[in-house]
């Protein structure tokens, strides 16, 4: 590979990695967001959330609601945890209906949910009561109907169940349209973590949901980018990281997730956290991509992919030269402290 090259791709990657933590340029619209999860699942959603907030807090985005298709209360519990402490704790918190129950253990979110320190719960939460959280399909409606046209970006990091039933929804006092409508012309891009290409075998977060995952692919009307099992997989979160860069502040939710997922020390996939970072680093180089297409899901979960110029699909790529580099960038803005504690 040519130096030069390499010099110059080296300096872009440091200066995208290094996060105003002020403010965005100059004239640069903050991208507004909806993040759908299946916290609880897997920790990499935590990490794929924590990145979210990094992003507030340099304000390159709006975070207008935070979804859960995940059937636990401990699911929105932690969210609405890592939300106050974070700093932000007035973003919604959408909960699922009819949720998938396949493998639906919750283990690392209810840990940090019940955790205390002298007798008390040890992280604070803003909602009191599950009952008080609404619903995601009408917080969905609710929140789509007052944005402009084509601006919002759905990041979507498990099963597929909201965003169909959302699809299905007829006219409400939120909007005349029909959700498929209302999606159509209010969201520009959905960056889904789903499905896995490169050796035909399924994806968890489609066989959560099968019927939910294939309806997706078949109606969702606006473009789709995909990063697929095969892409996170490549790229692993260290536990050496979580083990000594979060000392500063303790307990901390996102590292209480952590060590509660799996027996620590042990590196992690970052499915989710690519998702996130092709919305916001997109132009950066960090991925290919499959070019423009079709994807299909059969009734085993299996997905496959039809390249066609008219296609609304594509999926993500990496090299394992951009698999290194994306690494680094996770960990040096995971590791950032969060605005909230910088004074």
């Amino acid at each position: 590979m040519n130096k030069l090259w390499m010099i110059a791709v080296s300096a872009v990657i440091l200066m995208s990695s290094c996060i105003d933590k002020k403010e965005s340029k100059e004239g640069e619209k903050p991208v507004s967001v909806i993040f759908e999860t299946d916290m609880g699942n897997d920790v990499d959603d935590a990490l794929a959330l924590d990145m979210l907030y990094k992003y507030l807090d340099a304000k390159k985005i709006n975070l207008l609601a935070i979804s859960t298709n995940k059937k636990s209360e401990n699911s929105a519990g932690y969210l609405d945890i890592m939300n106050t402490w974070y700093g932000y704790p007035n973003i919604p918190i959408g909960t699922v209906e009819g949720g998938s129950d396949i493998d639906n253990q919750d283990n690392f979110v209810r840990a940090t949910c019940e955790l205390q320190e002298d007798g008390k719960l040890a992280f604070e939460r803003t909602v009191k009561n599950f009952t008080d959280f609404p619903k995601s399909v009408p917080l969905y409606r609710k929140i789509l109907a007052a944005q402009p046209d084509a601006s919002v970006v759905i990041i979507s990091v498990g099963f597929s169940t909201n965003l169909v039933q959302l699809l299905d929804t007829p006219a409400d006092e939120y909007s005349p349209l029909t959700g498929k409508e209302l999606v159509a012309k209010k969201v520009k891009l959905l960056s889904t973590m789903l499905g896995r290409f490169v050796d035909s075998q399924p994806e968890f977060n489609v066989i959560c949901d099968i019927p939910a995952a294939q309806k997706l692919v078949q109606e969702w009307p606006t473009q789709m980018v995909i990063s697929p099992y095969e892409v996170g997989d490549m790229i692993l979160y260290p536990g050496s990281s979580i083990e000594n860069d979060f000392n500063w502040k303790t307990p901390n939710p996102l590292v209480t997730g952590y060590i509660n997922y799996l027996q620590m020390p042990y590196d992690r996939q970052t499915w989710d956290l690519t998702s996130v970072l092709y919305v916001m680093e997109k132009d950066k180089g960090f991925f290919g991509s499959s070019g423009q297409g079709t994807v299909s899901i059969d009734d085993k979960g299996i997905t496959t992919f039809a390249p066609s110029e008219n296609g609304k699909h594509s999926y993500l790529k990496v090299t394992q030269q951009q698999a290194d580099t994306i690494k680094q960038y996770f960990v040096d803005l995971v590791t950032q402290k969060p605005l909230k504690y910088q004074n």
